[in-house]
Formats: structure tokens, sequence, C-alpha cells
């Protein structure tokens, strides 16, 4: 745990408007963002937030329908924080953070209703496509939460599914030469901000976490909210959520910005 002084150190610095890393309060950290960089998955990519490394790798299977959405695909997202990426990182099953993190990333894919997944249905109550999300967090310098969701989103865009049809005896044949891109109907973006005494700040780093009142994470689509999640155990006010809001819509629409020239989505 950072000592109390530490975190007087950060608050000071804040009440001139300055962070630890030297950036303004609602700067982002540098991003990379690398499409293709695990082999054996249908889509992946690995996103840098600063010294935070993050890797999103996607698998797909046909699989039955869940009962209630018999003309639907099936989106599962998973996390694990690997022991190499933090000392406070152990083996063995995802923890609760890790599972938090998941829920928080499929929740933002799905309300954002990035893919299709009535496209995914192959024979409606019997066969559709399950699109498998497993995030890999390889270094934890900070927001872990933001860096994951870009990485999965990346990953989306690239990944590439068998072409599937239903033969004549109502099977399912699977043509492995033809490839095709996901259903995408739009590209979400997540964004953190943190609260440190009263101010707010975009994309916290490690040790502006560990000293943080509280957190949102709120996805966009289209610059409209669809998804948003409050930790951290201090409240924040109305005027303090909405201010959170406005600037996380404009930092998501730089995350659109920079993935779209990475992944070329969008072009023609």
């Amino acid at each position: 745990m950072i000592p109390k002084v530490r975190r007087q150190q950060i608050v000071e610095m804040l009440s001139s408007g300055l962070r630890i890393d030297g950036r303004g309060l609602e700067d982002l950290r540098g991003i990379e963002i690398k499409c293709g960089t695990v082999a054996n998955a249908d889509g992946s990519a690995e996103v840098r937030m600063g010294k935070t490394l993050a890797i999103a790798g996607i698998k797909t299977s046909i699989g039955t329908p869940f009962p209630d959405t018999p003309d639907m695909g099936i989106l599962i997202v998973n996390a694990e924080f690997l022991p190499i990426a933090s000392p406070t990182f152990e083996p063995g099953p995802p923890d609760e953070n890790a599972i938090e993190l998941a829920r928080v990333i499929d929740r933002g894919l799905r309300r954002s209703e990035m893919i299709d997944l009535k496209q995914l249905c192959i024979i409606p109550g019997k066969a559709v496509w399950e699109i498998w999300v497993d995030i890999h967090a390889l270094n934890h310098d900070g927001n872990l939460m933001d860096a994951s969701a870009l990485a999965s989103v990346a990953a989306l865009l690239t990944t590439e599914i068998p072409k599937a049809v239903v033969n004549e005896n109502n099977e399912v044949v699977i043509d492995k030469k033809k490839r095709q891109k996901l259903p995408i109907k739009g590209i979400p973006a997540t964004v953190t901000i943190a609260k440190i005494g009263d101010k707010l700040l975009v994309d916290p780093c490690l040790d502006e976490e560990e000293v943080a009142d509280a957190f949102i994470t709120a996805t966009f689509i289209n610059s409209k909210l669809c998804a948003i999640q409050k930790r951290g155990e201090r409240a924040l006010t109305v005027e303090e959520t909405l201010k959170c809001l406005r600037i996380a819509q404009r930092k998501a629409q730089e995350l659109v910005k920079l993935v779209k020239e990475v992944t070329g989505h969008g072009k023609d």
C-alpha cells in the first residue's frame, strides 16, 4: 500500500493541475495497438497504455444457442491476471478483480451491440457461432480495464470466421478456405476516470489507482453512453458523475479514431 505521504504528494501535485507522470488531468498515456499478435487465434490484439500491457485473443466455434435467444450467437468474455503482470496477482483461478473486469467489458460489448449476434445464427435453436474473448494482463501499471477493453475491440474487429452453410440434410458444413469478418455494427470505446480528492483523472496509472477514492468506467458507441460502472469506496456527486461522462465521451472519440487507424475498419 502506498504510504499516506505518497497520497499527499499526489494530491498536492493535482492541486496545481499536474500528475506524477507529467500528464494533464484529462490526458491519456501513450497508446500502442498491435493486431494479429496471436498466431493460433481467430483474431487478436495487444494494447499498451503507458507501461500497462493487455492482450486479447478471439476463438470461435459452433455451438447451441441459449434457450432464451435461439436466433442469436453467443459472446463470452473471460479475463486472467497473470502473476508476471504484478506482485499482487496470484496463480490460480481468476480472482474477483479479473471477474469484475471481464463482466464490465462483456457488458460494454453487449450493450453497445458491437456485433450483430443475429447474423451469427446458422440454424435457429440449433447452431450458432460462439465468440470467446480471452483477455490476459501481461503488465499492470494501472487502468487494465481500458487497455483490456481496447484490446478486445481491436481483436474483434480483425477476427475472421470460416463460412458456414446448411446442406440439404439440415447439417452445418464449414468451409475453412472461405473466411469472413464478424458482422460489426459499430466500435465502442471504454474510458475510466478516477477521483482523487476533488480532482478527476483520465486513465489513472497504478500509483493513482492505489490512492483513488472512486472510479467510473463508461462505454460509448457513436458518442452515446451504453454502459457504466462505478467502483471504489467513496461517493461521486451528481455533478462529478456528469463531468466524468462528458470527459469520457470526448476521450472515447479519440480511442475510436485510433482503433480505426490501426485496424482499417470503415475504410473502403
